[in-house]
């Protein structure tokens, strides 16, 4: 099994950190010790959100959460800066088409790796990277 890791836009950290340290910061200048414990709750959570997207390629599968793509069904890879929601932590994303009209957005840090993986379990993969 092999493991790639969500590439993560630097802005996208900056802008959660600012969001979530500002309240923590807050807290505990007024002593609302409560709402600097909530926020810090709540940004170890989206950070372990962070931590948990990860793309594996699994024999002749591609697992990105709890989805299961079969890899022989891909049809095509394309990139994209769509802001859609998605399994992606930068806005520098590929599109991996499968089946009929299935679509998944996602953001490898080693792109160029990620898809010569896949190109090696289904060469008939279209490739518009």
């Amino acid at each position: 099994m092999t493991v790639y890791k969500s590439k993560i836009d630097w802005w996208l950290i900056i802008v959660i950190g600012v969001l979530f340290c500002y309240p923590i910061v807050e807290g505990i200048i007024t002593k609302d010790y409560f709402l600097s414990l909530v926020f810090f709750g709540l940004i170890s959570l989206i950070f372990l959100m962070f931590k948990s997207i990860k793309y594996k390629i699994d024999g002749q599968f591609l697992i990105i959460w709890w989805i299961k793509i079969d890899i022989l069904k891909i049809k095509k890879i394309y990139s994209t800066n769509n802001p859609l929601s998605s399994p992606a932590l930068s806005l520098d994303r590929i599109a991996v088409t499968y089946n009929k009209f299935d679509e998944v957005l996602i953001s490898p840090k080693k792109r160029a790796e990620f898809i010569a993986e896949l190109l090696k379990i289904n060469p008939n993969i279209v490739v518009e990277v």
